[in-house]
C-alpha cells in the first residue's frame, strides 16, 4: 500500500512549550487510521497542521508525495476536512450549500453533488434548509461538502461527537466504504474508543505530544496480556500459592472466581500448580480486553492522563 499521508519528525511550539515533539507516521491508501489521545495530547493540533490551518515549528508533511511546507496548495488539494464541527449557512438549503462551496473548486457538476448527497444518505432532506437539520444530518452535509473534490485524505476530528447511536453507525459505515470502495486515506481522531475499535485499521496513540505507539488494532489489543477469570475453591490458598509462584501479580477476588492477569502460554502451568495442591477449578474463562481497556494500559504506562 502507498503511503498517502507522511509525517516526519513533526513538531510544534507555542510560548515556548513544546506542544507536538517529534511527530512521526504514515496513512496508507485505502486504510482507516485512528487517531487517539487524551484531552491535550496533541490531536487536533496535529490534524491542524496536517490541513495548514496553523504552522509546524520544525519537521514536514507530506501529502500524496507533495510537502505542506514547500508546495501547500500542490498538498492541500487532496485533502477533505472536517475540524471539530462543519459550518454551514443555516438559512441555505443543504443543496446550495453544496453549490456554494462547489463553486470554490473546479470541476464540481451537478451530477458530483448529486453522487455525494446519495452517498451520505441525505437525498430525501438535500432541499430543506440547514436549520432543520438534526446534528447527525449537519455532520452527514459537512461529509458530503468535504468529499465534493474526490480527496486522496479525508481527515475528520471527532465525527461522531453528539451523534446518537444510529447516527454514529451511519458516518462508521461511510468512512469504511470510503476506504474499502474509493481506496481512500482516512484518519479519524475520537475520544470514542468502543467506535474507533469497529471503525479503524490501524491505530496511532499520542500523549503529551509524543507518539506512544502504532500498530492495526487487532494486534494492539490480542498482543495484550490476557485476563482470566478462573473458578475455584479455597480462593485464599490459590491466591497465596499464584503471588508465591508469580510475584507482583495483580489478582482480583470476586464470589468464587479469581482474576489473573497472565499470558495464554502461562494457563497450563497455572493449572498444573493449582491442582498439584488440591485446589478444585470448575472453570476457566477468558475475558476479552476492549481497545479501550489497551489504551488506558498504555497511556497510563508512559504517563499520566
Amino acid at each position: 500500500m502507498a503511503s498517502v499521508v507522511e509525517l516526519k519528525d513533526v513538531s510544534k511550539i507555542i510560548k515556548g512549550r513544546k506542544i507536538i515533539d517529534r511527530l512521526s507516521f504514515n496513512v496508507e491508501e485505502g486504510e482507516v487510521f485512528g487517531f487517539l489521545g487524551p484531552n491535550g495530547a496533541g490531536k487536533t493540533t496535529t490534524i491542524r497542521m496536517i490541513v495548514g490551518l496553523i504552522s509546524m515549528s520544525d519537521g514536514d508533511i507530506f501529502i500524496c508525495g507533495n510537502s505542506v511546507k514547500k508546495d501547500f496548495e500542490k498538498a492541500v488539494q487532496h485533502v477533505g476536512a472536517i475540524v471539530e464541527n462543519p459550518e454551514m449557512y443555516k438559512f441555505l438549503s443543504g443543496y446550495d450549500n453544496l453549490v456554494h462551496y462547489g463553486r470554490m473548486i473546479k470541476g464540481v457538476s451537478k451530477a458530483k453533488i448529486a453522487e455525494v448527497v446519495e452517498l451520505v444518505g441525505l437525498t430525501d432532506r438535500i432541499n430543506d434548509k440547514v436549520k432543520t437539520y438534526s446534528l447527525g444530518m449537519r455532520q452527514r452535509l459537512g461529509l458530503a461538502q468535504s468529499l465534493l473534490h474526490d480527496p486522496k485524505v479525508l481527515i475528520l476530528d471527532e465525527p461522531t461527537n453528539g451523534l446518537d447511536p444510529a447516527g454514529i453507525r451511519e458516518i462508521r459505515d461511510h468512512l469504511r466504504m470510503l476506504a474499502r470502495d474509493r481506496g481512500m486515506a482516512v484518519i479519524v481522531s475520537s475520544h470514542l474508543l468502543s467506535e474507533m475499535e469497529m471503525m479503524c485499521d490501524r491505530i496511532g496513540i499520542i500523549q503529551q505530544g509524543k507518539l506512544v505507539d502504532v500498530q492495526l488494532v487487532k494486534d494492539f489489543v490480542s498482543n495484550a496480556e490476557k485476563l482470566y477469570e478462573l473458578e475455584l475453591d479455597r480462593l485464599d490458598d490459590a491466591i497465596n500459592l499464584i503471588t508465591e509462584h508469580l510475584p507482583g501479580i495483580n489478582l482480583t477476588k470476586s464470589d468464587s472466581c479469581l482474576e489473573v492477569p497472565v499470558k495464554k502460554e502461562q494457563v497450563p502451568e497455572l493449572v498444573k500448580l493449582l491442582a498439584s495442591h488440591d485446589i478444585s477449578i470448575f472453570g476457566i474463562r477468558e475475558i476479552s480486553k476492549t481497545l479501550e481497556d489497551r489504551f488506558l494500559e498504555v497511556t497510563n504506562e508512559k504517563g499520566e492522563l
